[in-house]
């Protein structure tokens, strides 16, 4: 991975995502950012983005895009993601990585606590899926209600942390049917080529969603809604590796306790 992002203005922070695998940094505020080479960028913020060349057409938030030899003109959170000339060829090595785990070990004990941790069966510590460590890229504010497509207008604005982090799976492997988070979630595909599904039951017979991803796409619209009481309610839900994959989670953690008060990204 030899090419470089140079900046023009803007606040740039690497991140340790995925070793020598996935090359990855974050960008807030950025005024004609060049970004040399090829990399996918997910725009994080919840206002549109840019990229330079006309048309002039935005990158919505909560979406992501490839770019290559360019300059993106304007954007509040950024993430830019290289993964090289390997692409999905020698993505499992990304598994010896530091900070990197098999879910099943993570979970621990936990994974006895099945409806607590997952919504209904417990974790299966077999599936091989691993977690790579997860950095917090900054913070922003929005009416969750109206992200969500629920309210027409945007109301009152709440305070969101977002984390990211990356995920790998082996060719083949299903990564277990869930439906409990407490955050809202999208999901980007960086290598190989998997898919988003949605079921009616925790049984994979009961699909009735099936999203195809491949390297640059995310998920735009996240799967939950909210409940009564404000809380994210999840359909039965989970990630399918058709080949070898390595994938993004974003979060928005709510702050219940903390004040938010920069400007909106």
């Amino acid at each position: 991975m030899t090419a470089q992002t140079t900046v023009q203005t803007a606040s740039v922070r690497t991140l340790d995502l995925g070793g020598g695998h996935v090359a990855a940094a974050v960008v807030r505020d950025a005024r004609e950012h060049r970004i040399d080479g090829r990399a996918i960028v997910v725009n994080c913020g919840t206002r549109d983005a840019y990229v330079a060349e006309p048309p002039r057409r935005p990158i919505p938030p909560l979406t992501s895009t490839i770019v290559e030899d360019t300059t993106v003109a304007e954007a509040g959170l950024l993430l830019v993601l290289r993964t090289g000339d390997e692409d999905a060829a020698d993505i499992a090595g990304i598994t010896r990585a530091p900070g990197w785990a098999r879910l099943g070990a993570l979970l621990g004990e936990r994974i006895a606590d099945g409806p607590g941790t997952t919504g209904g069966l417990p974790f299966d510590a077999r599936i091989p899926l691993w977690r790579g460590p997860q950095e917090t890229v900054g913070r922003v504010a929005f009416d969750p209600a109206h992200l969500l497509r629920e309210a027409p207008a945007a109301g009152r604005e709440e305070s969101f942390e977002v984390r990211v982090n990356l995920w790998f799976a082996p060719a083949g492997t299903d990564c277990f049917i869930h439906n409990r988070h407490d955050f809202i979630e999208v999901h980007t595909q960086v290598a190989g080529r998997g898919r988003m599904q949605k079921f009616r039951r925790q049984d994979h017979g009961t699909l009735y969603q099936d999203l195809p991803m491949s390297p640059g796409y995310t998920t735009p619209e996240p799967f939950c809604s909210l409940g009564s009481d404000g809380a994210f309610v999840y359909p039965w839900h989970q990630y399918r590796a058709d080949t070898d994959c390595v994938w993004l989670a974003v979060e928005y953690h709510r702050l219940t306790s903390v004040e938010y008060s920069g400007a909106r990204t």
